[in-house]
């Protein structure tokens, strides 16, 4: 089993439930805000569309970010610019300082883009998506990469099935100097894994897996996404194009803590910056709510903003990110790096800013995960499993 799904934690549900360590969630940042929870009297199964993933489950605590809205401008789902041949094949960024921008300049700006955005129809909201994740380990203490391609497929209609489609790519040592570890260890097919908290690891393997399709109906006949509450494609279309109206919309539903812990207190403007995301990242809203989303972000506390940052996939782009408290007193930064020019997303990243007590292997500036978006849009395209 691909390691990414054995430590997710939010599963479709034909994975089962298993626990995970917070890092992993963060390379599954798809997988933080969308999609419906199951209710308790279902055993509180949660069956959240990721991005990218299919079906997900609870909203990932070490996961946020910002992204700028995208959608299709056809029937075909609307394809990001991409640098062949010049992605970095590891996941590790320099830790060098940035140029610094004004965040509420930035996101307003982002705004504008995000309003001129042709919207496009179909009977399908399709997205691809890489994760990438970063791990240790058990015997050598080097790092080891693991990507995974994932695709979801959301139907427009009531009384639908949600469709993914995902891939193990393998696991490989991050850099020369962890190849060379990985060498002096024998060169392992299955490397194993620390998982934090856990007395043991898990093991990956080198080698690709076998692509996985499969799909699960709507919960309760018509919830796609959860923004703070379970909503219907009728809800997303309906919200409200003013910030102030969006921001009163979206804290109804906030109650004092995370978004998947009751035990996990939070600020509101952490909360609204965390369920945001996958408003602006993934969900088949309106330009102009997409627009919306970012002229309130732009007015929340401590959202940094940098220039010229370069993706997982060798995509350059800007910036716009939070610090959060990670493990152990460890602090993580939350980014989305996006087009500019286009305002459409590229990337969201969780990038290690200090290590909590205990963890060893990672630098500043590592990207402990990543969800590279690849394309996204409308589509009459039906999956085949």
């Amino acid at each position: 089993m691909n390691p990414i799904d054995e430590l997710r934690a939010a599963r479709p549900a034909h994975l089962g439930d298993r626990p995970v360590d917070e890092h992993t969630r963060s390379v599954e940042l798809a997988l933080a805000m969308s999609g419906p929870r199951q209710r308790a009297r279902r055993k509180s199964r949660v069956v959240r569309p990721a991005w990218g993933l299919g079906l997900a489950g609870a909203a990932a605590a070490a996961v946020t970010a910002v992204a700028v809205g995208m959608s299709g401008s056809g029937t075909l789902p609307t394809t990001l610019p991409t640098t062949p041949g010049k992605g970095p094949a590891v996941a590790r960024t320099s830790p060098k300082t940035t140029v610094k921008l004004s965040a509420r300049d930035v996101l307003l700006a982002a705004a504008e883009n995000a309003d001129r955005q042709s919207e496009g129809s179909g009977d399908y909201w399709h997205s691809e998506s890489v994760l990438r994740h970063l791990s240790v380990a058990e015997k050598g203490g080097y790092l080891v990469l693991e990507k995974q391609k994932s695709e979801q497929w959301t139907p427009s209609a009531v009384g639908g099935a949600q469709w993914f489609r995902s891939q193990s790519l393998g696991a490989e040592p991050a850099t020369d100097a962890d190849r060379k570890a990985w060498e002096q260890a024998g060169s392992p097919s299955e490397i194993e894994i620390v998982v934090p908290g856990k007395r043991f690891g898990i093991k990956v393997s080198t080698s690709p897996g076998k692509v996985r399709t499969d799909h699960s109906p709507l919960v309760d006949g018509d919830k796609v996404f959860w923004l703070g509450k379970n909503v219907s494609m009728k809800d997303l279309r309906e919200l409200p194009s003013d910030p102030g109206k969006l921001k009163k919309w979206l804290l109804a539903s906030y109650k004092g803590h995370g978004t998947e812990s009751t035990s996990e207190k939070m600020s509101g403007d952490a909360w609204l910056f965390r369920v945001s995301v996958g408003l602006i990242m993934d969900m088949p809203v309106t330009p102009e709510v997409r627009g919306a989303a970012f002229r309130m972000l732009a007015e929340l506390d401590d959202v940094k903003v940098a220039a010229d940052v370069t993706d997982t996939e060798g995509r350059q782009g800007t910036a716009v990110s939070v610090e959060e408290p990670g493990r152990g007193g460890g602090i993580t930064e939350n980014r989305l790096i996006f087009d500019e020019a286009t305002g459409r997303p590229l990337a969201l990243e969780t990038v290690e800013v200090r290590a909590g007590k205990g963890e060893t292997g990672f630098e500043p500036g590592d990207v402990r995960g990543s969800s590279v978006l690849l394309e996204a849009g409308w589509t009459d395209e039906k999956p085949v499993k």
